[in-house]
C-alpha cells in the first residue's frame, strides 16, 4: 500500500493537556467520528484504542505517546469535502511522563490543547503549553466537559489569558453548560448548533435571549482578525462589520494560528460526542500542513555548515528518529518524522548522528499497537520503520550521499533516584538487558552502577515513572525485579569563584607524565552548564591538550565534590600552563583538569541543590487548616490560596525530599477528599542544616 496523500491535506497533530482533562477520551471519539474505530472504549475502564499498555489500561491513564492516522472530509470550512489525513499523537498529562510530550511536539506540525472547562488551566496544561512554545508549536483550544457541574466557559478563557498569556478568540459560544449544555453558537456564520440527543445536531438560527452574547463574542473575533488581516482590519475601522465574510474570517484564524499570534478556542464534551465534529474541521482549517512549516536546519557531520531541507519530496531523503518501542514479535519499532526527501521500504539509509550505514526493511502507519504495512513515504508523513540495529532516539536519517544532523531530543534532568534489585538470580541476568532496551525507548530515563555498592541504580521524573518502568520489565521482558527507596537526584555548584593551579608530574621509569595547569573556576548562570573558555595565550598549552583539560574538568564535575551527585553550572578558564617536551600527554592533562577542578571546588565553597515541586492541592474548607500545617512540616512555601466551587485550592512549593509518600499521606487526613498535582518547578539551594546532613550521610 502507498501512503501518497497531497502534503497540502496532511495534519500532524498531538492532543495535550492535564491529567483527567479528556485528551485520550477525545482522541477516542476523534477515531469514532471519522469512521476509524467502530466503538469507542472508556478509559477509566480500561477499553481505549490509544492507552493500549496493561499499566495505562489497570490505572486509567496515558504513559506513552501513541500515534493513530486517520482520515477526513471536513463538512464546513475552507477545505470542505476535501479528504485530509490526520496523524494523532496522544500524549500523557501525568507529570511523570513529561520526555513523552517533549518528543511529540519536537515532530508536530499543530495541537489540540485541552482543558477542563471547570478546571481552566491546571498545573500540566501550563507545562505543555510551554513546551509547545519553546517548539514553536501552533496550538487550538478544546475546552472540554462542558456537561460537567461546574463548567465556566468563560473562566476558562480568562484562565488560559491569565495563566498562559495566550491570545484565546472564541470561535464558538456554549448553550448553557452542565446539565443545561444544549449546543453551540458557531460565531464566524452566526448559527446555532442544538446538540440532539439520540440523532445528528440540528441547525438553526441563534436564539433571541444568547443574540447578544454572540454578538460580542463575533465583534471580538473580528478584532482578533483585524491583527492578522489587512482587508478585515479596514472594514473593522470603518464600522463595516457586517461586511467581513465567512471565508475572510477563516483565512485570518489561519494565518494567526499558523503565526501563534492567535488561539481559536472550541467547546464541548467529547465523552458524548459533543463538539467532535465540529473540532475536526477546525483541526483541518487552521492547523498547519507540513508544507505550511518552515525548513528544518541541521549541521553536516563532518564540516558543520548549516544545511537547511525543505519539506519538499525533491530535497534528499531526511528524517529524525523521535520514539523507540520494543515490540516482543517484530523487535525494535523506531518512529519517524519525515521532514524531506521521499523513502522506499527496503531502502539503504545513513544514520547521520552516528555516521553509520543502515538498511530500512518495513515501513508502517500506527494505529496504537496495530500496524498498517505501506511502500513508501514521503515529506509531512509520520511512520514507523522496522530493521533498523543501532538506531537510538534523536538520531537522524538522511540519504547517504546527502548527510545532516537535525537537532537532537533534549531529555529533562531526572529528579528521583531508586535502587532496582532483581528478585532472583536467574532475574539479574536479564535485568541489564531489560533496562538497557528501556533506556532506549525513553532517553528521561537514566541507568547505571553504583560504583560502591554494585546496585543498580535508576533515575526518572518521579515515582511513577520508575514504578512503571519496573512493572514494564516484568510484563515487557519478563525480569521480576523491585524497588529501593527513592533517592533524590541533587545537583552541586559553586559559590564563589577562586584561582586554582595545579601540577601533575608522575615518574616511575621511562616517560613519566607532566601537565601544568592555572584556572579561575567559578559558578555560572544557572541553567549554563559548563563553560569552559580558553584564555591562555602564547601557545603555553598546545591546542591539542586543550579538549584533553575540558574533559577532565567535565569527568570532575559527574562525580560530585561533596555527595557523588553532579556539579552543575560551573565557568572556567584556562589561564596558563605549561609542558613538558616528553612527558606530556592529553591523559597527564585531563588528570591535571580534573584535579585542578576539584581542589578549586573545595576551595569555592559547594552548594547542594534540590529539586523543588511547584504542588497544587485541592481540599474542602474544613481540611484547609490540616494542609497547611502539613505543608509547612514539609518545608513548603504557601504562594496562594484560592476558592474554586466549594473547595479551596492551595499552591506551594516544596521540595522534593519532602513529598515522598504525600498524595497518600493527603488522602488520609482529608479522608480521601484532597487530591494534589506537582511538577517541577527548578532546583533550590538545600538549608545549611540539612546540607551537613547529607554530606555526613554520604560521608
Amino acid at each position: 500500500m502507498s501512503s501518497r496523500t497531497n502534503i497540502t491535506r496532511i495534519r500532524n497533530i498531538g492532543i495535550m493537556a492535564h491529567i483527567d482533562a479528556g485528551k485520550t477520551t477525545l482522541t477516542e471519539r476523534i477515531l469514532l467520528a471519522t469512521g476509524r474505530i467502530r466503538t469507542a472504549g472508556n478509559v477509566h475502564d480500561g477499553e481505549a484504542t490509544m492507552d493500549f499498555l496493561p499499566q495505562e489500561q489497570d490505572r486509567g491513564i496515558t504513559i506513552t505517546s501513541a500515534a493513530t492516522t486517520t482520515r477526513w472530509s471536513p463538512h464546513q470550512g475552507l477545505n470542505k469535502g476535501a479528504l485530509h489525513r490526520i496523524t494523532i499523537l496522544d500524549t500523557p498529562g501525568h507529570v511523570d511522563f513529561t520526555m513523552e510530550v517533549e518528543r511529540s511536539l519536537r515532530v508536530l506540525d499543530g495541537a489540540v490543547a485541552v482543558f477542563d472547562a471547570s478546571q481552566g488551566v491546571e498545573p500540566q496544561s501550563e507545562t505543555v503549553w510551554r513546551q509547545a512554545d519553546r517548539h514553536g508549536v501552533p496550538r487550538i483550544a478544546f475546552i472540554n466537559k462542558m456537561d460537567k457541574v461546574g463548567a465556566d466557559f468563560t473562566a476558562s478563557l480568562q484562565s488560559m489569558r491569565m495563566r498562559l498569556g495566550a491570545n484565546v478568540v472564541a470561535v464558538q459560544v456554549p448553550m448553557g453548560a452542565g446539565a443545561e449544555l444544549g449546543g453551540v453558537i458557531d460565531v464566524l456564520r452566526m448559527r446555532a448548533v442544538l446538540f440532539g440527543d439520540d440523532g445528528p445536531d440540528v441547525e438553526t438560527e441563534i436564539p433571541d435571549a444568547l443574540r447578544g452574547e454572540a454578538e460580542l463574542a463575533r465583534l471580538r473575533l473580528v478584532e482578533a482578525c483585524a491583527d492578522v488581516d489587512g482587508g478585515i482590519m479596514h472594514k473593522f475601522v470603518a464600522g463595516r462589520l457586517h461586511d467581513v465574510g465567512e471565508a475572510e474570517l477563516r483565512w485570518a484564524l489561519r494565518a494567526g494560528t499558523i503565526q501563534r499570534t492567535l488561539v481559536p478556542v472550541l467547546c464541548g464534551a467529547a465523552a458524548r460526542m459533543r463538539g467532535v465534529v465540529e473540532l475536526l474541521d477546525a483541526v483541518v482549517d487552521y492547523l498547519p500542513a507540513p508544507s505550511d512549516v518552515a525548513a528544518v536546519t541541521g549541521d553536516h557531520p563532518q564540516t558543520m555548515a548549516s544545511i537547511r531541507r525543505a519539506p519538499l519530496s525533491s530535497e534528499p531523503f531526511t528524517a529524525l528518529v523521535f520514539k523507540l518501542i520494543h515490540d516482543k514479535s517484530v523487535g525494535s519499532i523506531a518512529f519517524l518524522r519525515v521532514y524531506a526527501g521521499a523513502l522506499n521500504a527496503g531502502s539503504p539509509v545513513l544514520n547521520a548522528t552516528q555516521r553509520r550505514p543502515e538498511r530500512i526493511g518495513r515501513i508502517m502507519f500506527m494505529h496504537a499497537k496495530a500496524r498498517e504495512e505501506v511502500d513508501h513515504v514521503e515529506a509531512g508523513d509520520i511512520c514507523a520503520a522496522l530493521g533498523l540495529k543501532g538506531v537510538r532516539s534523536g538520531d537522524t536519517l538522511t540519504a547517504r550521499d546527502f548527510p545532516v544532523v537535525l537537532e537532537p531530543l533534549h531529555a529533562p534532568p531526572p529528579v528521583v533516584e531508586m535502587a532496582v534489585h532483581p528478585v532472583t538470580r536467574s532475574d539479574m541476568e536479564k535485568l541489564e538487558s531489560g533496562l538497557q532496551k528501556m533506556a532506549a525507548e525513553d532517553p528521561s530515563l537514566q541507568v547505571s552502577v553504583d560504583p560502591e555498592s554494585g546496585q543498580t541504580l535508576l533515575k526518572g521524573m518521579g515515582e511513577l515513572h520508575l514504578e512503571i518502568v519496573v512493572d514494564r520489565l516484568r510484563t515487557e521482558h519478563s525480569v521480576a525485579a523491585r524497588l529501593g527507596a527513592p533517592r533524590v537526584a541533587y545537583r552541586e555548584t559553586l559559590l564563589t569563584t577562586v584561582i586554582q593551579e595545579y601540577r601533575h608530574s608522575h615518574q616511575n621509569g621511562g616517560v613519566g607524565q607532566y601537565a601544568h595547569v592555572v584556572m579561575e573556576v567559578g559558578p555560572a548562570p544557572r541553567g549554563a552548564g559548563l563553560v569552559f573558555i580558553n584564555a591562555t595565550r602564547g601557545g603555553v598549552i598546545p591546542q591539542e591538550f586543550i579538549p584533553a583539560i575540558e574533559k577532565g574538568i567535565t569527568g570532575a564535575m559527574q562525580r560530585g565534590v561533596l555527595t557523588s551527585h553532579p556539579v552543575v553550572d560551573v565557568q572556567v578558564r584556562l589561564l596558563d600552563g605549561s609542558t613538558h617536551v616528553k612527558d606530556s600527554s592529553t591523559m597527564a592533562f585531563a588528570i591535571a583538569g580534573s584535579m585542578a577542578f576539584q581542589e578549586a571546588a573545595r576551595k569555592a565553597g559547594v552548594q547542594l541543590l534540590e529539586p523543588v515541586m511547584s504542588v497544587e492541592v485541592e481540599v474542602p474548607e474544613e481540611f484547609l487548616g490540616d494542609v497547611l500545617g502539613d505543608l509547612g512540616s514539609r518545608r513548603g512555601r504557601v504562594r496562594s490560596t484560592d476558592v474554586r466551587g466549594h473547595l479551596r485550592v492551595i499552591r506551594a512549593e516544596v521540595p522534593l525530599a519532602r513529598l515522598f509518600g504525600y498524595v497518600g499521606a493527603l488522602r488520609g487526613f482529608s479522608q480521601g477528599r484532597g487530591t494534589a498535582r506537582m511538577q517541577l518547578l527548578g532546583h533550590a539551594p538545600v538549608p545549611v542544616s540539612d546540607q551537613a546532613a547529607l554530606v555526613a550521610a554520604h560521608a
